[in-house]
């Protein structure tokens, strides 16, 4: 019987392919790394090919693994936000590499419209910011500094698309050109309350609108994959972006309830229900869902680095060989020694938007080692989460409780380190790749395995684990302050 769940889960580091039980038991996975290019400092690319190339390679396999095709019900896709890919459709190939979120390259084009005076009603109309984090800049600098892409636009072939709009077109063989509306609201092209691509944010960026995909509903009957890949035809009944997906995987379906998943970056999301979201502390307004056009809303703060600090510490520095032996040189000595990291090596998210800022390691003695730096970066987690936490309040959204999912979160020590800082109770997932299974429960709903989003989450996530805040006032107090001297100083 086809009731499993396919789920493309295309994140910034890797793609993995996961298959789903309808009770929410991981059946099968394959997971591929994607290369990473930096051609100049600020900027990060993607081969939109290879993407697509190892997406496809991992769902084949997985697939296999779970027992063929004909055990999957439908597919579900979620998928890292704001990167920018641009096709032929002609030729259904990228014309040039893909912009990534992280990428900074269009900073001053967004300085000039916030000279211009844009952003108050910008803001107004999608819940965003002008900041190069978000696709439609990316989308005119491709426009304007790519000539393949200029070309194509003139020969009437081409696409611009965010990564899920990409994999969506390839799984169909060009059949279907959408964006569900959770990645569409990440754009700076689609009012939070309009239906379609809007014509006058599209003229403000530059961006011609007949290149965009249709906006669709996050789940039901979205799209349908060529047959020829997997042998029949799939659905594909549910697609979000990475955050929004990772939310419903945490069950935050009412309003209130907040998530924050760690992975590549940090990003924290509160149910606000279907009235528009604002923000008066640079927070932003995005869309969590939306079924049958109706949407739910969310505030969202979003933190550019935070595993990729641990990366960073990995691959460039060399201070540790894996990601989990930052647990044990935290726990090996009582403190940091003073040693306070300011992780802006993509500029400074919410609910600073500082893309000039650069990153800092301040406190530095003869007594510091690999155990501070490496205790200091998984402290800068919860320095950032705390101001987030603030601005948040600000807004009139306090965090009653944090429900924490995301690559980072295994952590035992940074979990624990979150809950003394923001004063809070923490709660962990036993499954924390919560992404994926946000994704599966989408699509599990679109194909009517479930009658909703409620049902599904409470047959298909597992157990938890919570964390109690436990530190000194005092030392709280103390590490906060080092905080804000260091970032004082970015």
């Amino acid at each position: 019987m086809a009731d499993n769940i396919l789920v493309f889960d295309e994140g910034t580091t890797s793609t993995r392919a996961i298959v789903f039980a309808p009770d929410g038991r991981e059946l099968s996975v394959c997971q591929e790394e994607l290369t990473q290019y930096y051609p100049q400092p600020g900027w990060v690319e993607h081969d939109a090919g290879e993407i697509w190339a190892k997406s496809l390679a991992c769902a084949r396999r997985a697939i296999e693994q779970a027992g063929g095709a004909d055990t999957i019900a439908a597919i579900g896709i979620t998928n890292q936000r704001e990167t920018v890919v641009a096709w032929d459709t002609s030729t259904g190939e990228p014309l040039t590499r893909a912009i990534v979120w992280q990428d900074r390259r269009t900073a001053a084009f967004c300085e000039s419209l916030k000279a211009a005076g844009h952003e108050p009603d910008v803001t107004a109309r999608t819940g965003l910011l002008l900041d190069p984090y978000f696709s439609g800049t990316k989308m005119r600098w491709l426009l304007d500094h790519d000539e393949a892409v200029a070309q194509a636009r003139r020969a009437g072939c081409l696409a611009l698309g965010t990564v899920e709009s990409w994999l969506v077109w390839k799984l169909s063989h060009g059949a279907a050109h959408v964006s569900d509306a959770s990645n569409a609201s990440r754009t700076l092209l689609l009012a939070l309350d309009g239906a379609v691509f809007d014509a006058g944010l599209c003229d403000l960026l530059g961006v011609p609108p007949e290149t965009l995909p249709r906006v669709v509903d996050t789940h039901g009957m979205l799209a349908e994959t060529d047959r020829g890949l997997f042998g029949r035809a799939i659905p594909i009944c549910g697609m979000a972006g990475d955050q929004q997906a990772a939310s419903i995987g945490q069950g935050c379906l009412a309003p209130g309830e907040t998530k924050a998943t760690f992975g590549t970056g940090a990003f924290v999301l509160t149910n606000k229900g279907h009235g528009l979201p604002r923000s008066d502390n640079r927070l932003l307004g995005t869309v969590l869902m939306q079924h049958e056009g109706q949407r739910t809303y969310a505030i969202e703060g979003s933190v550019f680095v935070a595993g990729s600090l641990i990366k960073w510490l990995r691959d460039a520095l060399g201070i540790i060989g894996s990601a989990p032996e930052t647990e044990a040189l935290a726990r090996s000595i009582p403190h940091s020694g003073g040693v306070t990291i300011v992780p802006a090596l993509s500029g400074l998210g919410a609910p600073h938007w500082n893309a000039a800022a650069r990153g800092s390691i301040s406190g530095l003695s003869f007594s510091s080692g690999r155990a501070e730096i490496a205790r200091a970066a998984l402290e800068a987690m919860a320095h950032q989460a705390v101001d987030l936490a603030t601005a948040f309040a600000a807004d009139g959204a306090p965090w009653r409780s944090l429900k924490i999912d995301g690559g980072m979160s295994a952590n035992d020590w940074m979990a624990q380190d979150l809950a003394d800082m923001l004063d809070l109770e923490v709660e962990r997932p036993d499954y924390v790749e919560t992404t994926a299974l946000g994704a599966a429960m989408l699509a599990a709903v679109g194909a009517g395995l479930y009658l909703s989003l409620e049902q599904a989450a409470a047959a298909m996530r597992g157990s938890v684990r919570g964390f109690t805040p436990s530190m000194e006032p005092g030392l709280r107090e103390q590490r906060l302050a080092a905080w804000h001297r260091a970032m004082a100083a970015v």
